[in-house]
């Protein structure tokens, strides 16, 4: 994984990990479009890429901001909807979202108004204090009060732009949507994910991707 080379646009079992991603929600009979947030300087190589695999008239490509929320924020602000309509915003190097995944989460959100994809935690949590020596266990947090979150997560049009707005006249920056949409004051509804729904981030998450996909097909 070269530093120069966004993870999105590696090859996976041939394909661009994006596209694998696209495909997802193509698939999806529930999804009605689709807005891709990317940096200014991706904007035509992506672009190129929708276009080359079939997605010209299925995907809107817009140029995203410096961080997450900011990326978000501009799809958004592309998106045409209405206030009850569901909106899911999903990590493009997640590419093994399933469509059945993606469908229990628009029935959560149809239900709550928020709902986000996650696990529960297997390992044992630590909470820690960061020293120049190292980090120092303060406290272990029960499992069961534990869920790692993952992608989709799906919210009511105008609660997250409601949200987004509060949060940016605020000056506040989320680590996901629903860490924003949480700080507005509206509950977010857990939906069971899958292990093989992973983040590509390292090297070895490109290889375990790959055998699941061998075993999948």
């Amino acid at each position: 994984m070269a530093a120069s080379q966004p993870k999105q646009f590696l090859e996976l079992h041939g394909l661009p990990i994006l596209i694998h991603s696209l495909r997802a929600f193509a698939s999806a009979p529930r999804i009605t479009a689709t807005y891709v947030a990317v940096r200014a300087s991706e904007l035509d190589r992506v672009r190129v890429q929708v276009a080359e695999y079939g997605f010209a008239d299925k995907v809107h490509v817009v140029e995203g901001g410096d961080n997450r929320q900011q990326s978000v924020a501009n799809a958004l602000r592309a998106l045409p909807c209405a206030d009850d309509d569901i909106v899911l915003v999903h990590d493009a190097v997640r590419p093994l979202i399933d469509v059945a995944t993606i469908e229990r989460t628009i029935d959560a959100v149809a239900e709550t108004g928020a709902a986000i994809v996650g696990l529960p935690a297997v390992d044992t949590v630590k909470q820690v204090e960061r020293t120049a020596h190292g980090a120092l266990i303060t406290a272990t947090i029960p499992r069961e009060f534990v869920v790692l979150a993952q992608t989709p997560q799906g919210f009511r049009c105008d609660l997250l732009k409601q949200s987004f707005a509060e949060a940016e006249a605020d000056g506040f920056l989320g680590t996901d949507e629903a860490s924003v949409v949480e700080r507005a004051g509206h509950p977010v509804a857990v939906v069971h994910g899958s292990a093989t729904n992973i983040k590509i981030t390292q090297p070895a998450d490109l290889l375990l991707a790959e055998f699941y996909l061998s075993h999948l097909a």
